[in-house]
């Protein structure tokens, strides 16, 4: 097993739990032998989906997967302190213990996006060097690509210094599988002016400007989906804002499509010769694909997907665990860490010593 890239998944999150969890796991496992999934949640009701669902993938061997029992769920209504606290021995809790004990390399979950971000935070602690873990997640652009934002929702009340280590982790991110590439850095602004933005976001500029990262300058909101930058950074209300609204305008296009096709036989005749082109627009505009974010700043690798993915969004999200390990994410994040800590401390000193 020690070959194996071990991803810890709490089966009772999200909208749909063990329904959607269960299934997309083993159609995960049977696409990537490379991985053992540590299966979290009620036992009972693991060990009854398991039966039915290892039967359609008969690859899937009981050497590639062990259920860890948890005897409690933490629903999404469930306040933070609640899933914190109270419940101790819960299917999110049991999954990033494994993480911190050794046994798996990644954990995920679908659920109480809170109460997961307390939760992982509580058990794995935070890298030397950052005082919050922030979300970060792909949205496809116009290149083809896609472009990392963060922060998409951990924090709403964001400083400079904040900001700034939010740069430092989405460039680790950015750099999977190419460590020689160098990420270029936005700054998510109302203008591309100097100028623009609230105190909090001028100093970020300034600290960006002055690091040693590929710092770009100030976007606007369209840069995210032109490519401008490959990494956009933000506070979490506003990254979450973003995010919502690139997922309604996926969801609305498509519809579009589906409906302006099946008018009458003229348009359904154009709809199946254009069927190609049309399939791959909504590959492009398909958010499932883009599901799983990671949260970054942690002492260990952690995914979180969206609450009402289905098998294949969940699915995906478990691919981004598997990248994050095989590209060993964690370790360029607190390397990247380490390298511009010192120059981040160099440039609040300055400041500090120029507004004396």
């Amino acid at each position: 097993m020690a070959s194996y890239i071990r991803i810890a998944i709490d089966c009772m999150g999200g909208d749909e739990g063990i329904s959607v969890t269960v299934p997309a796991a083993f159609a995960f496992a049977q696409r990537f032998a490379d991985t053992h999934l540590l299966l979290v949640g009620l036992p009972d009701d693991l060990e009854r989906a398991v039966a039915i669902v290892a039967k359609r993938y008969p690859s899937v061997t009981s050497e590639r997967y062990t259920i860890l029992p948890a005897s409690e769920v933490v629903t999404m209504d469930d306040p933070v302190d609640i899933a914190l606290r109270r419940k101790k021995d819960s299917s999110m809790r049991v999954a990033a213990q494994a993480v911190k004990d050794g046994l798996a390399d990644a954990c995920i979950s679908a659920g109480n996006t809170g109460a997961w971000m307390a939760i992982s935070r509580y058990v794995l602690k935070t890298l030397f060097g950052i005082d919050r873990p922030a979300i970060a997640s792909a949205l496809p652009n116009q290149k083809g690509g896609a472009t990392t934002v963060l922060d998409l929702g951990a924090n709403v009340d964001c400083s400079a210094e904040h900001l700034l280590q939010f740069a430092i982790m989405g460039t680790a991110l950015a750099q999977a599988g190419d460590s020689s590439r160098v990420p270029s850095v936005g700054l998510l602004n109302i203008g591309e002016e100097l100028i623009k933005g609230n105190d909090v976001v001028k100093q970020a500029g300034e600290l960006l400007r002055q690091s040693s990262l590929n710092f770009y300058g100030n976007v606007e909101g369209n840069d995210i989906f032109k490519g401008t930058v490959d990494v956009v950074v933000c506070d979490g209300f506003v990254g979450n804002v973003a995010l919502k609204s690139a997922e309604g305008v996926s969801r609305m296009m498509s519809a579009m499509v589906r409906e302006e096709f099946t008018r009458n036989w003229f348009t359904k005749l154009l709809g199946l010769i254009a069927m190609p082109v049309l399939s791959r627009f909504r590959q492009r505009v398909d958010n499932r694909q883009y599901n799983g974010a990671a949260l970054l700043g942690l002492r260990g690798i952690v995914i979180k997907s969206h609450g009402a993915a289905d098998i294949v969004a969940f699915g995906c999200a478990l691919e981004r665990a598997r990248e994050a390990v095989r590209t060993g994410l964690l370790k360029r994040t607190a390397l990247a860490i380490a390298q511009l800590t010192n120059t981040q401390v160099e440039v609040l000193s300055a400041q500090s010593g120029e507004s004396e």
